[in-house]
């Protein structure tokens, strides 16, 4: 699919995934889903407004919202404190049309913490100062914008799903993902974790940018919690890509 130049503005693609993820039916055990691109649509509005750039150096991609990230404040990986005191992004948050009482919409008043979420953004912090040094060469966003929760409130992630509830979403999230692509223009597409490194490729299919992986910060990974960031660091390091505020050189190919 060749996406229309008059429709690749950020906005547009995540009003556009959103209306086609909200017509899909789920079943248990499933039985709760959200999706942050509806009820946090502000937040998420703002951060595709103000950091969403052509030309950039690469497209982070990770999975699907964390219950107390991007299910909170329609940020990808947006662990609260974070999105709200070094993004700069506090916006009215709504709730859920079918919320599990184990896992509440609060927006920005949760007080859990999102790990991969304050492992990931937290590094971007430590190594580029400012969001604007980070975004002027990169952007990240998820392949998924729904989240998944079993009846006692546990989160399902995507692949779990059976396939005939995957392939339909799937299919709308590969259209929306070659659309940011098309809008960003990446040098180089990083899924963070597997099956978003996996997605990329197939969803581009050798027709866009290169696709690579490095390690999800997840605290479910082993690997992650042996420090996420060194890891991470070398893995990108061995693209071609700069960890640090000023102009890299060209990622290198791994597709």
């Amino acid at each position: 699919m060749t996406p229309r130049v008059g429709s690749l503005d950020p906005v547009r693609i995540c009003r556009r995934l959103a209306k086609r993820c909200d017509a899909l039916a789920f079943a248990p055990p499933v039985h709760h889903v959200y999706d942050p691109l509806v009820y946090a649509r502000a937040p998420c509005e703002v951060y595709l407004e103000r950091y969403a750039k052509r030309g950039i150096e690469a497209l982070f991609l990770g999975m699907n919202p964390g219950p107390f990230g991007m299910a909170q404040t329609g940020i990808p990986f947006g662990e609260v404190a974070i999105t709200r005191d070094w993004l700069g992004i506090e916006e009215r948050v709504g709730r859920p049309p079918n919320e599990h009482p184990k896992r509440p919409i609060l927006g920005f008043d949760c007080t859990r913490s999102e790990v991969s979420g304050r492992r990931l953004w937290g590094w971007v912090r430590e190594r580029f100062g400012t969001p604007e040094a980070f975004f002027a060469r990169f952007f990240v966003w998820n392949f998924c914008p729904l989240v998944f929760l079993e009846e006692g409130g546990r989160n399902r992630t995507p692949d779990k799903l059976p396939e005939r509830e995957r392939a339909p979403l799937f299919a709308a999230c590969d259209d929306a993902l070659r659309e940011m692509v098309a809008f960003t223009k990446p040098a180089l597409v990083i899924g963070i974790g597997k099956f978003a490194e996996d997605r990329a490729r197939r969803a581009l299919d050798g027709a866009g940018p290169p696709v690579a992986g490095i390690l999800h910060p997840s605290p479910a990974s082993p690997l992650a919690n042996k420090g996420w960031a060194k890891q991470a660091e070398a893995q990108l390091a061995a693209l071609g890509v700069r960890v640090t505020a000023g102009k890299s050189r060209q990622p290198r190919s791994s597709s």
